[in-house]
């Protein structure tokens, strides 16, 4: 015989169903409408990058580089077609991405083929291994940054290209390592970026919340000790969603390539979700406007998309502020990914700005 449940426990069990069962039916409803958005999306005709490879690019030399705190470092290096002394382009992705950031920006280069090019991947991204130390921040990617360019530009001129918390790293670089401005490092670009404090609410929400089911909304604030089976299980079931958000929160134009929106979810979900948890803390805290003033004996220019939800342009503006003679270029109808939604467009900026100073 079967133990009786007191009645008003039985009452609380029967309205905790009901609600699961209203809740489970209108996260299968809404996961139905999403999935008909993406395919209605994707499927759409006119997608200008339909036919382009997104992926892993052609190199020279790939490298494992070891970080001062023991971090593998996946690197990889695009050699000039001819012998040159125009200064090496290092690229530093951003926060939940890899090297695949800069995908048109290092096509171009490798065409024109008249300067050497070091791509890696931050460390939990990509191919590269976890930080061995636990201590994601800044500061050590900064770090990571000085291992890469000791291993792989040990003379010659460089030029730093950031994208998003890639130029928050730069600036970490510039901090502690001052000498190298206007010495070694003769240009830098910065992408998408910001030097103060980045809004807990707008970096929550692509980086973590794309990434999982709605139920979880609420919980990034403690999202670290959430189980990582169990928020894994929500990004898979929630892929549709993933995918509107890249484009609704990481582009500005209304209806960007969905070739494009794909192969940037596509580096999003590939990120751990211990790796985007542990970096939220040190990008919830950077400020780095004292370390800008480094950058003062060099050029830099400055790029951002006039839509840009996550640095928006007073970040960039701030910048500016700080660094007088630095350039900056405004791109319209563009959001956070602007080196990929208006590749064109920035190619058009960096190319002149390098061949300036090389």
């Amino acid at each position: 015989m079967s133990p009786k449940i007191p009645r008003r426990r039985a009452k609380q069990v029967g309205i905790a169903g009901a609600a699961l069962g209203v809740v489970a039916a209108g996260l299968a409803t809404a996961f139905a409408v999403e999935r008909t958005l993406v395919r209605r999306s994707v499927n759409a005709p006119g997608d200008p990058h339909a036919e382009e490879a997104f992926g892993d690019q052609p190199f020279d030399a790939e490298l494992a580089v070891t970080a001062a705190d023991g971090t593998e470092l996946h690197v990889e290096i695009v050699e000039p077609t001819a012998p040159t002394d125009k200064p090496t382009i290092v690229f530093v992705h951003g926060f939940a991405l890899d090297m695949g950031t800069f995908y048109f920006q290092r096509k171009m280069f490798t065409e024109r083929g008249d300067h050497r090019l070091v791509f890696y991947d931050q460390p939990g991204h990509g191919k590269s291994s976890k930080l061995k130390s636990g201590n994601y921040d800044i500061a050590t990617l900064g770090e990571s940054l000085a291992a890469v360019l000791n291993a792989t530009v040990p003379d010659g001129h460089i030029i730093l290209v950031g994208h998003s918390m890639g130029g928050m790293t730069i600036m970490s670089f510039a901090e502690k390592y001052q000498e190298w401005f206007g010495n070694r490092v003769t240009g830098v670009v910065l992408i998408s970026t910001s030097a103060r404090l980045i809004d807990r609410a707008k970096l929550a929400l692509p980086s973590l919340v794309a990434r999982a089911s709605a139920p979880f909304f609420p919980l990034w604030g403690t999202a670290a000790h959430l189980g990582g089976n169990v928020i894994e299980r929500a990004r898979f079931a929630s892929s549709d969603l993933a995918w509107l958000l890249t484009r609704r929160y990481g582009f500005g134009d209304a209806k960007p390539s969905p070739s494009l929106v794909s192969f940037v979810e596509g580096m999003n979900s590939k990120t751990s979700v211990e790796t985007l948890t542990k970096y939220l803390n040190t990008l919830y805290t950077h400020n780095r406007y004292p370390a800008l003033a480094a950058l003062r004996g060099v050029p830099v220019l400055v790029i951002v998309g006039d839509k840009d939800y996550l640095t928006p342009v007073p970040h960039s503006e701030e910048i500016i502020k700080r660094l007088p003679d630095a350039r900056m270029v405004k791109i319209e109808d563009s959001g956070h990914v602007v080196m990929l939604e208006k590749a064109a467009e920035v190619n058009a900026a960096i190319l002149p700005f390098v061949e300036k100073i090389s």
